[in-house]
């Protein structure tokens, strides 16, 4: 059974294109259309496909009002969108309306393949241009002066933290970095007070968690 495929779009000559393309692919099977919000929602109730092709703007009810309803109401249907927009606030509001995908119409055919079969195997996809603005959006929406370990304690008490958690000696990280067991002490009693831990079992999760060492 190929991957069943809604088009929404309210040109019909897009939804013919497209449905012409997806066709020719083996794994793949439109089984409906619609030309605004409303239809699409109802379509997917009535079909339950894998997948909905969604434009934003439609009439009636826009893409995004569209996919909110439909992954609140339809178990496992996903969306995902094809839009002409690349504005920030029309991708953000897609996505947090719950559509796994992001392509821009400028896009090859084999994107939105490339898409479909990602996004059926769970995983997120966007087109380049549209990661460039939600990185873009992340780093402004960023605490400015959000304290995290690279900012709490210095370059050499991190490189003494990742050789704590990956269970060296103390005497074993002096001889490492070239300085005395007496420094490394410090080092790792600095590294307790700006943390606030008091146990080496603590530490080491704690640099796990931040990224400074791994399992």
């Amino acid at each position: 059974m190929g991957i069943k495929i809604i088009l929404a779009d309210d040109h019909k000559i897009i939804r013919e294109g497209l449905r012409a393309l997806l066709e020719k692919e083996p794994d793949m099977e439109v089984v409906g259309e619609a030309n605004d919000g409303i239809a699409t929602v109802r379509l997917t109730k009535n079909l339950n496909p894998d997948i909905v092709i969604m434009d934003i703007g439609m009439p009636d009810m826009n893409g995004i009002e569209a996919t909110r309803q439909i992954i609140s109401e339809t178990k496992g249907v996903k969306v995902i969108a094809l839009s002409m927009h690349s504005d920030r606030r029309f991708v953000l509001q897609m996505l947090k309306a719950g559509a796994s995908g992001y392509l821009l119409k400028d896009s090859a055919f084999e994107e939105l393949a490339l898409a479909i079969k990602t996004v059926m195997l769970g995983q997120p996809y966007l087109s380049p241009k549209i990661t460039d603005v939600v990185i873009k959006e992340y780093i402004i929406s960023m605490p400015k002066n959000e304290e995290t370990v690279f900012t709490k304690i210095t370059a050499r008490e991190r490189e003494v933290l990742q050789l704590i958690a990956e269970g060296k000696s103390t005497k074993q990280i002096a001889s490492f970095l070239n300085v005395s067991v007496k420094t490394i002490e410090t080092h790792r009693q600095q590294i307790m007070e700006k943390l606030n831990i008091h146990s080496i079992a603590e530490l080491t999760k704690y640099a796990i968690r931040e990224g400074i060492a791994s399992l």
